[in-house]
């Protein structure tokens, strides 16, 4: 429940000049209330017309068939007819919400269900919205309620789901009626009714299912009439739907409401509530802002804890990937170790080879020749796969220069995200494709692991021709054996001719001598590409501790977010402060309302309450009954004026009676309600 509150000086206590001016004023308004009782009297007089014309229409449609030229007729009047309706029914509501609005303002508090211009601005509303309404039959009979299109909002506007919940929950309510009243009432203590109306009227091929097409809700009047509205959400209402019957209520327009009355409070006495009421509206817009801060910094951290998370799960998968690398690598080089002892045994076999050749030399010569051109030809392969395997090494240190652009990259994306969150995103993007060109490569890595594995085992296929070969090898030289036991006979007779050739076999053999020597070099060559490897295993490890240090960052940007939620805590504890003196301002203003309670009480009491005569009053001035013998007359001690028995029942004790004397119930209330207020 809200509050309205009223700051009252010593400059508003009225003097004599300012009540002669009273008197003026109160002239004027009766000139003034004369033109809005002559449209009263119009309005009901056209809506009186408007209903028995319905009637009659009605009842000789049920009854009479009429002849086809009196329809044009019949359809002219009944728009006419509609078009008066509407018309009485916009202005009706026009002068209920200006009467609601001047008399809130004028009382500066939150409106009851017992407030009189309250109650006829629900009566003309209802009119508006029962206005052409279509009849449904049911089983029980027919049934014309405006509660069903109302119930078109809760589907249109997911706010509204609490109203009709709460409606639906009340078990006093029996009749559709009833629950449309309460909808209203709760609509209107939401300040939204407005907003309500104006969706329904949005969606009006809905609101063709209810009502027909002349009604007010259909055209243009249902638009104005909703504008009206927004004004009624300066107005703080608190409605109890409990202990009201709602369903039995009876709704007559009361037209002498709309006539200003002649005790109305000042001009300035307005002035001070409408200040109150400006005062009231900045401390809520505060509010509002500080509450909209407070979300938007909530938002900005929460922003910035999901992109360090993202970024912590970044650099571990790139830590993961580097891993990787580093233990594909290790496998690469095993590989390649394994290779080159294969190599060298090759070579050793090679060497025991020739060897086996220089003895068996002088037997044959075409086999040595053969087996020299086959040994040629492997260590041209070889060399073939030495010059693969260095370009394969060659590819990897290129991917290595390429991780270390990228880390680089992941650097300056660390630097730069404290400055722009969005160019550190295409900076991501950026090193997510570089890390897709990584797993690629790594792919055509494996392929080429993959080639190298065949080409091993195609070594070892040539590995086991050698094997067959030296096997045939052996059996030569066997048959050579046998052939020398029958050569030595010739030997003496071949040692001129083996001189000569021993010369050329020396020659061969220092040729063979500097094919070594160039073996020896390319294995120097390879030690030393063993070299540049550690080399580059020492920077890897160098580009582990820049990791390191990137992640010692990212604690210093987790502090900052600590500091940052410090700050927050801060700045709700300034919140908690500001609505403390906020309370203690509204604490205040509530004292200086009960003073000037108490002031306007002793004015009441200096100016002194018309006592009315019997004479005066022919009829009780709440019920308006008229009175009788057995109604008999009853003066109300505190308001003077005269009451029959039943409106003035209640007793309470007054500053000017020692004792409990008669009250009528409106003064009762409102001497009840002061107490409270004291009290509290």
């Amino acid at each position: 429940i809200k509050e309205d509150f009223e700051i009252i000086d010593k400059k508003q206590i009225p003097n004599m000049t300012e009540l002669k001016n009273e008197e003026k004023e109160k002239t004027e308004e009766a000139r003034w209330s004369a033109p809005i009782l002559s449209l009263a009297k119009k309005a009901s007089e056209n809506l009186a017309l408007s209903y028995g014309n319905a009637l009659k229409s009605a009842s000789l449609v049920g009854f009479i068939s009429k002849p086809v030229s009196n329809d044009s007729t019949a359809k002219t009047s009944a728009r006419y007819h509609a078009m008066e309706e509407r018309a009485n029914l916009m202005n009706m509501m026009k002068l209920s919400i200006k009467i609601l609005i001047q008399s809130a303002l004028s009382l500066g508090r939150t409106l009851d269900s017992d407030f009189p211009p309250l109650q006829q601005f629900f009566v003309v509303l209802e009119h508006c919205l029962k206005h052409g309404l279509k009849v449904k039959k049911t089983f029980i009979g027919q049934n014309k309620s405006f509660f069903g299109p109302l119930e078109l909002v809760e589907k249109l506007c997911p706010e509204a789901s609490d109203i009709a919940t709460s409606v639906k929950n009340l078990p006093e309510l029996k009749t559709a009626v009833g629950r449309g009243r309460a909808w209203l009432y709760l609509a209107l203590m939401q300040k939204k009714l407005a907003d309500y109306l104006k969706v329904l009227l949005d969606h009006k091929h809905l609101l063709s299912e209810f009502y027909e097409p002349d009604a007010l809700m259909m055209e243009e009047e249902g638009a104005v009439i909703v504008g009206l509205l927004v004004g009624l959400n300066v107005i703080d209402a608190n409605l109890c739907l409990k202990g009201e019957d709602l369903d039995s209520q009876v709704g007559v327009i009361d037209f002498s409401l709309y006539l200003k009355e002649t005790q109305d409070s000042d001009g300035k006495q307005d002035g001070g509530i409408t200040a109150v009421l400006d005062q009231k509206h900045y401390v809520e817009e505060l509010n509002r802002h500080l509450s909209c801060t407070v979300a938007d910094l909530q938002n900005k951290i929460d922003c910035l804890e999901k992109t360090n998370s993202k970024l912590q799960e970044e650099l571990a998968a790139a830590t993961d990937r580097i891993g990787s690398l580093q233990e594909e690598q290790q496998q690469l080089k095993q590989q390649n170790e394994l290779i080159r002892e294969r190599s060298e045994k090759s070579v050793e076999v090679t060497k025991e080879d020739t060897k086996v050749e220089l003895d068996t030399y002088k037997q044959s010569r075409q086999g040595l020749d053969e087996m020299y051109s086959d040994v040629w030809k492997q260590l041209k392969e070889e060399k073939k796969i030495r010059l693969e395997l260095e370009k394969e090494l060659e590819l990897q240190i290129g991917m290595k220069t390429e991780m270390e652009i990228a880390m680089k990259l992941l650097e300056k994306d660390t630097h730069e995200k404290q400055d722009t969150l969005v160019a550190l995103r295409q900076q991501l993007e950026e090193v997510k494709a570089i890390n897709l060109q990584m797993f690629h490569k790594s792919q055509n890595a494996e392929c080429s692991l993959q080639q190298k594995t065949e080409v091993i085992s195609s070594f070892e296929g040539k590995a086991n021709e050698m094997m067959s070969s030296m096997k045939q090898m052996e059996e030569r030289l066997q048959h050579a054996e046998k052939a020398r036991q029958a050569a030595e006979e010739r030997c003496n007779k071949m040692k001129q001719e083996l001189a000569g050739r021993l010369d050329t076999c020396r020659q061969q053999m220092s040729q063979l001598d500097s094919k070594c020597s160039t073996l020896e070099k390319e294995l120097k060559s390879e030690k030393e590409q063993r070299q540049t490897l550690q080399k580059e295993l020492h920077q890897e490890k160098d580009a582990t501790t820049l990791l390191k240090t990137e992640l010692q960052q990212m604690e210093g940007l987790k502090k900052e977010l600590r500091k940052l939620q410090d700050e927050k805590q801060q700045l709700e504890k300034v919140c908690e402060e500001q609505e403390q003196a906020l309370q203690e301002m509204g604490l205040h203003l509530s004292q200086s309302k009960l003073k000037m309670e108490d002031i306007k009480e002793v004015n009441k009491a200096l100016k002194g309450h018309t006592w009315l005569k019997d004479d005066e009053a022919t009829h009780c001035k709440q019920c308006e009954k008229e009175f009788s013998i057995s109604r008999r007359k009853h003066h109300c001690r505190n308001c003077g004026d005269i009451f029959c028995n039943t409106c003035s029942s209640n007793e309470l004790a007054l500053p000017s009676y020692p004792k409990p004397v008669r009250v009528c119930d409106t003064c009762h209330t409102l001497l009840l309600q002061r107490c409270s207020s004291n009290s509290s």
